[in-house]
């Protein structure tokens, strides 16, 4: 084949190995032939509109608009979801020039507003320090605490190119010339510092001298009451009133939700054709205009009444989406053909043999949709999210599947140069990484980790894809067979189509199309009632960024950040500046009461890093009377720095304003310190034995033990658990000194600090190192000398999610209770064998050869038994059949288990000989019943199948069951009901067995 040469790109193409490193689905991927016309090697049975459907768990299906982030990411008023063909004059007027490449306008977004007193600021991680959503989805989101007053802004103003992820619009990626799952936001914020009229302006100066857009082209939406903003976009930036556009709520107001800050917004569009005029112009229609630019003005508070009253501080938040400014200045007909996506389905047309300027639009389509989930894959797995089955995982594991699916539709089988064992997503995921350098510098250093993580995650998917191939094969013959027994029109349940959705990732236009060949229907009214059923219940993956004062809202107004001193004091004298009972602030609480403690500053050390919060006692010493005493139970920090003790006052009166002596439990603390120290070492062993790779996925510091989650796709074996163990004991041996230092962040992670698992970090970080071993960013208590840990013990290792392993362990005063415990049991254990410890092991081993005996010659008293029970009502069997006599029994056999009931069934098979038809039943304890059904095979032959036919009676006694055609079994939890299943059972195989033989 000859080489074809892409636009755009130096590489030519060339004809593929034919060798699959995985069997070819018949259904799914049959093998494409060498193509004589590029578009010929596509195989079309996955080019439907409805491929880009992704399981709803990961989306919920919007009605093309986002109300609630409006100033984040932007309003999606579709009117056209149509793509503009690439046109001569776009690609003759293509830019080279650097300065408009992605990675240049998102650096001269930031330096424009560093020079205009805004402290850049790095971007969040797509994993938020905020419950309310799944995903970081807005680049305000790590704003939020500052927004709702819950924390103090560190800086007047901020600017920030953040990462975000959306899949709300999934189904719209490639169909559209806008929409993503991964983008960039470029923002400027100001906290209570300027508003409108700077905002407006430096908006305008960016689009029109920093990025030089035409003035002419842009046009501005301002909300139909704000006049201030009208008026400062007509006579101060004078923009013609012609291009001025009044839009109503829905478009240009912004609101958290029913109550809470709110406010106006102004957006910027570019308009694509100028030459269609300014009259009946619609800025909603995207085959003309770009909305690139979004003012959120937030000056109000909606009240419970729905009113509206000014804001004390008035912030701005705005987003510059980089990949529309990029298409818009790169001169491209869509944000996929910039050089931050390009470059991605330029590597991917490689791997498929195929040109995207030559391709037709279901392959375009397809390109678009592997460049733009990629990049969403990527930078997820680089900040921890490992594919699972749940939460931020089942966002990763569907995308992957999606692109899987995609990438097979065109061809792509891993079958190139540098396949790793057959995926092709690690080779494609390399360019990602190759692009990230400006994006995320985390990336790269992770590249061994996430191309690692893309190649299983294929592999094993691709498993689950022949296994469904499987299964839908065996459903269409059973609905065929059903069909041919009940005289209906075949047809496959909504429900085992949802099935291989869902599980197998089969889109139903493909199952629907399989089951066409075969003339089976499927049942789409059931399989929508399953996707409205998940969708509904994905909808707890927030898709908006709510901002609501809930959390702590009754801790008063005026309550300052307490002051924490327990790094060097573990008691103080401090100030009750509040209490609350239930949740609501009183004055004073007497004895008995549980309550909630604000002090002003406090040594107790409240629940963060994974480590607990430090227990201990309150005092307030009274003169001629005992005093007060508050057992303290539970630390917590609420908005932001509010450390809330919780505890129980077991003596005398506390009041607000009282001065207390706070007093936290020193023994539990050192517990906490030598877990928490212990655990980084746990860290520190397991990159050094196992793999650098391995990150944090979750931590328990807990005076009793500590708990350390880690991604990993295996279980460790017990030579690498004995290395670790024996490693970490060897630096509590070594006696190091700890290092404690606060430093700025960029410092930090420039020296090589590890950032701990779900922890958000200021400009300035406090950093422990043991040296020569560990050096993390943490907040936490540690010891000063690793001596102090004195020992470390692993009590257990055990997977708790796909790819995720968690160990647990021991240290110090804990590993002594454990280790006294253990040495109780095997006291006991001696004790009852009546041997030497070092003998049980021989005895428990005897003991449970002994059992094994004894249970195999219970069980063969039982089948003999059984045999014995089956030889005598043998005699009850009676024929069936005119022009075939069957033999057919349906017996109860009393309380025999189902092992015996087995038994039982075969040797009347074996004694009553072909054609025979035998049902059983007993009740082998309390709400326990055992079926089986034995069929010979000409009763087989006549289309009557044990499995089948079991189900139902099964049911009867409230469980279920089913087998092979010849043999099935069943169970069921009422027994009072076995009497009269075998008497359905009978009467239907009698029915069933004469209407066959007739």
């Amino acid at each position: 084949m000859a080489g074809l040469l892409l636009p755009h790109s130096p590489h030519c193409f060339h004809g593929r190995k034919s060798l699959d490193p995985f069997p070819s689905s018949s259904i799914l991927f049959p093998k494409p032939s060498l193509p004589t016309r590029i578009s010929d090697s596509v195989h079309h049975r996955f080019l439907t509109g409805t491929l880009a459907l992704l399981s709803p768990s990961i989306l919920f299906c919007s009605n093309n608009r986002l109300t609630a982030v409006h100033g984040s990411q932007f309003s999606t008023r579709t009117k056209s979801a149509s793509i503009q063909p690439v046109t001569e004059e776009l690609e003759e007027n293509k830019s080279k020039d650097p300065l408009v490449s992605g990675d240049s306008i998102r650096r001269r977004f930031l330096d424009f507003y560093a020079s205009r007193g805004h402290k850049i600021l790095p971007s969040a991680s797509l994993v938020p320090d905020d419950p309310t959503v799944l995903l970081t989805i807005a680049g305000m989101l790590q704003f939020k605490p500052i927004f709702l007053g819950k924390s103090p802004r560190q800086v007047p103003r901020a600017t920030t190119a953040q990462r975000c992820i959306r899949t709300n619009d999934v189904e719209n990626v490639g169909k559209t010339a806008r929409h993503h799952t991964f983008f960039e936001m470029l923002g400027n914020f100001s906290f209570g510092d300027y508003f409108k009229k700077e905002a407006i302006k430096w908006a305008w100066e960016l689009s029109t001298v920093e990025f030089r857009l035409p003035a002419e082209r842009l046009w501005v939406s301002v909300y139909e009451d704000d006049d201030e903003a009208f008026q400062i976009w007509q006579d101060e930036v004078g923009v013609p009133v012609e291009r001025l556009k009044r839009m109503g709520e829905d478009d240009n107001f912004w609101a958290s939700g029913p109550t809470g800050p709110c406010g106006p917004c102004s957006e910027i569009y570019y308009d694509l054709h100028p030459e269609r005029g300014n009259s009946a112009t619609d800025l909603g229609d995207d085959t003309r205009f770009i909305e690139f630019y979004n003012l959120v003005f937030m000056q109000y508070n909606r009240k419970d009444d729905g009113s509206l009253e000014p804001l004390k501080q008035k912030h701005i938040d705005t987003g510059l989406g980089l990949e529309r400014m990029a298409r818009i200045l790169q001169k491209v007909p869509n944000n996929y053909e910039t050089d931050l996506i390009y470059p991605i389905i330029e590597k991917t047309s490689e791997l498929a043999g195929v040109s995207y300027a030559l391709a037709d639009e279901q392959t375009k389509l397809n390109l678009k949709i592997i460049g733009d989930h990629l990049r969403a894959i990527v930078y997820l797995l680089a900040d921890g999210v490992v594919p699972s089955n749940i939460g931020r995982g089942y966002v990763v594991r569907r995308l992957i599947r999606r692109v899987v699916r995609t990438g097979r539709s065109l061809g792509i089988n891993g079958n190139v140069e540098g396949n790793l064992e057959g995926a092709f997503l690690p080779i494609i995921a390399q360019k990602v990484i190759e692009l990230s350098t400006q994006i995320n510098p985390d990336v790269k250093v992770r590249a061994a980790f996430i191309v690692e993580e893309l190649k299983r995650e294929e592999l094993r998917f691709v498993l689950t894809l022949e296994r469904g191939e499987k299964l839908l094969d065996q459903m269409l013959m059973d609905a065929l067979s059903c069909a041919q027994e009940n005289g209906t029109t075949p047809c496959l349940s909504g429900q085992d189509a949802f099935l291989l959705y869902d599980t197998y990732g089969f889109p139903v236009e493909i199952t629907t199309e399989v089951a066409q060949e075969r003339g089976v229907t499927i049942d789409m009214k059931a399989f929508d009632a399953e996707m409205e059923n998940q969708r509904r219940q994905s909808q707890a993956a927030h898709n908006v960024v709510k901002l609501s004062a809930e959390d702590g809202a009754n801790l008063g107004k005026d309550v300052p950040d307490t002051e924490f001193i327990g790094y060097e004091n573990l008691s103080a004298r401090a100030v009750v500046e509040s209490l609350l009972v239930n949740g609501k602030p009183v004055i004073q609480v007497s004895r008995g009461s549980d309550v909630e403690v604000l002090l002003d500053r406090t040594p107790f050390y409240a629940e963060s890093g994974g480590q607990i919060g430090d227990h201990g006692f309150l005092y307030v010493s009274e003169e001629n009377q005992n005093g007060t005493i508050v057992e303290i139970k539970d630390v917590q920090k609420s908005q932001g720095n509010i450390f809330v003790h919780t505890g129980t006052v077991r003596d005398g009166v506390l009041e607000v304003g009282k001065e207390v002596e706070a007093a936290v439990d020193a023994k539990l603390r050192q517990r906490a310190k030598v877990h928490h120290t212990a655990t980084h070492l746990l860290q520190a062993a397991l990159k050094k034995v196992i793999s650098q790779e391995i990150s944090q996925a979750g931590s328990l510091v807990a005076f009793d033990r500590l708990r350390f989650d880690f991604n990993f796709h295996r279980a460790l074996h017990d030579d690498e658990l004995k290395e670790i163990e024996e490693l970490i004991n060897r630096w509590i041996e070594d006696s190091t000194l700890l290092q404690t230092k606060v430093m700025p962040l960029t410092d930090a992670k420039e020296a090589g600090a590890i950032a701990m698992f779900g922890e958000k970090y200021g400009e300035e970080v406090r950093v422990v190192e043991v040296p020569g071993v560990s050096m993390e960013l943490c907040g936490g208590t540690h010891v000063s000398n690793t001596s102090e840990i004195r020992v470390f013990k692993i009590i257990s290792e055990q997977g708790i999610a796909s790819g995720i392993r968690r160990i647990e362990a021991v240290a110090g005063e804990a590993f002594i209770e454990y280790i006294n415990s253990r040495d109780s049991h095997m006291k006991n254990l001696c004790s009852m064998l009546k041997v030497k410890a070092e003998e049980v092991t021989t005895r428990v081993e005897n003991l449970i050869e002994e059992l094994r005996l004894a249970r195999n010659e219970v069980s063969a008293m039982r089948a003999k038994v059984a045999a014995y029970k089956a030889s005598i009502i043998a005699s009850k069997a009676f024929p069936v059949g005119t022009s075939q006599k069957i033999r057919v029994l349906v017996e109860s056999m009393d309380h025999i288990d189902a092992d015996s009931l087995k038994g039982a069934a075969e040797h009347l098979i074996d004694t009553l000989q072909d054609p025979a038809a035998i049902i059983l039943g007993s009740c082998p304890g309390e709400g326990k019943v055992s079926l089986v059904a034995a069929f010979t095979p000409t009763v087989v032959g006549l289309g009557v199948q044990a499995g089948k036919f079991i189900g139902p009676i099964a049911k009867l006694c409230g469980g279920g069951g089913g087998g092979r055609p010849n043999f099935a079994q069943a169970g069921g939890r009422k027994p009072e009901n076995l009497p009269s299943a075998l008497q359905k059972a009978r009467e239907d195989l009698v029915s069933l067995l004469y209407e066959k033989t007739n």
